[in-house]
């Protein structure tokens, strides 16, 4: 018999079997479906990250006080650097101050845009009129270069300049959904209207493009004013620090960026050449590194889901191919009778449990695809296939069925022919 032919052969047999064909296929698919479609969860979320924490990109940084916290499932995570020395305790609490932030700002003598920023409130309310949010509306203070550098952009109106920063006026930038909950779907509405954070009057100059959210957290419902309102009106706490954002043009000038950043700061926090430094800088991109750091335990799961569901399903598969030699007893003996090899009926038997291990490998492939992307599509993300788990699902699958498949295809091939015909 050709390749061809014994090839043919074992999928018309597959296909003549549908009942314990499709049941075997089922189980393989499932195993495939938790491992590519938790991989495709898992891509779109690194995608989610990725936009929203790197909003500088890869050519940005941020100085702050003390290493970035974030938490995240009930716990509190700490980036943390290899190498590095453990802080002491007279470099902790010591906050940056607006004269500390100015003074990098007038001194850092390189070729990056700069912005200095500090967090007001994550409960503000916004009133209009009679109509008021509820307190969830967040308040940045920021300076000329805080639009660009957290990766927004205006919609209508204007940024905030320098002469607004300077004497701290009250006008403010305002996310989609507070222009939308207060003046309508027409963002250039809200241009030169009064509005009041926390009774406090501001003037609306521009209004921002959608940004989304991240983690539950929208980025849309902020009012982002001058960093010195944010001082006077919106943070009583003695230890607010200043962050100091810095973005370059060029990847290859961040390690210059952030040694000359160094250089300038230490002399600001009034250190001297033997003290450590009591401030750290951090690329844009460190939350989201850290993040997807910890969704590494979810591909464990998903292996470990993925294997213990394909191994169930190559046991099933053993047994099915077994009672398929003993179905098929006299039909094995009449092929060697008339001059099949037992290389033929061997290749026949693998040929069969592989089509139906890669049978279980399309279909789980194309669910665990589809579901992946129903979480990317609730995460506003691209579409997303994760090509190295799908190829490596098909490997997966091809090697269960060939392993599954050896030896029932032993047992036919050796079977004596006229004993085999002679079974009832």
């Amino acid at each position: 018999m050709k390749f061809r032919d014994t090839f043919s052969l074992a999928y018309r047999t597959v296909r003549g079997n549908k009942l314990r064909t499709g049941l075997t296929v089922a189980i393989i698919a499932f195993g495939i479906m938790a491992l590519v479609g938790i991989r495709t969860a898992i891509a779109a979320m690194e995608q989610k990250f990725v936009e929203s924490f790197s909003s500088m990109g890869a050519t940005g940084f941020t100085v702050r006080y003390k290493e970035p916290r974030f938490r995240f499932g009930g716990q509190e995570l700490k980036k943390e650097k290899k190498g590095e020395k453990k802080e002491k305790k007279s470099n902790i609490g010591k906050p940056i101050t607006r004269q500390q932030a100015e003074a990098f700002k007038a001194n850092f003598n390189f070729p990056a845009q700069v912005s200095l920023t500090m967090f007001g409130s994550n409960d503000a309310v916004v009133s209009v009129g009679g109509k008021k949010s509820n307190p969830t509306t967040r308040v940045y203070g920021g300076d000329e270069n805080w639009v660009d550098q957290n990766g927004f952009s205006i919609a209508y109106g204007r940024n905030l300049n320098t002469l607004d920063i300077q004497t701290a006026r009250n006008v403010c930038l305002i996310g989609t959904d507070v222009a939308k909950k207060f003046f309508g779907d027409d963002l250039e509405r809200p241009i030169d209207q009064i509005i009041k954070v926390n009774n406090i009057p501001f003037r609306v100059v521009g209004t921002l493009n959608p940004k989304g959210s991240t983690l539950g957290m929208t980025w849309d419902n902020a009012i982002i004013t001058s960093y010195n309102n944010v001082r006077r009106f919106f943070n009583s706490n003695p230890n607010a620090s200043f962050n100091i954002q810095v973005k370059v043009s060029d990847i290859k000038l961040m390690d210059a960026a952030t040694g000359q950043a160094t250089a300038t700061f230490r002399p600001i926090r009034k250190l001297t050449t033997t003290e450590d430094d009591n401030f750290a800088i951090d690329k844009s991109d460190s939350f989201a590194e850290m993040l997807i750091g910890l969704l590494s335990s979810l591909t464990g799961a998903a292996l470990i889901i993925g294997f213990i569901t394909l191994l169930g399903a190559a046991i099933g598969l053993t047994n099915i191919m077994l009672v398929a030699v003993t179905e098929r007893t006299k039909e094995i003996g009449l092929a060697k009778a008339i001059g099949g090899k037992q290389a033929n009926i061997k290749w026949q038997f693998l040929f069969e449990s592989t089509i139906i291990s890669l049978f279980g490998a399309f279909f789980g492939i194309i669910l665990g695809v589809v579901v992946g992307n129903l979480f990317s599509m609730y995460l506003n993300t691209g579409f997303v296939i994760p090509w190295f788990w799908t190829i490596t699902g098909i490997i997966i699958c091809t090697l269960v069925g060939l392993l599954a498949g050896l030896y029932p295809a032993q047992k036919a091939s050796r079977l004596n022919p006229i004993e085999a015909l002679r079974y009832e």
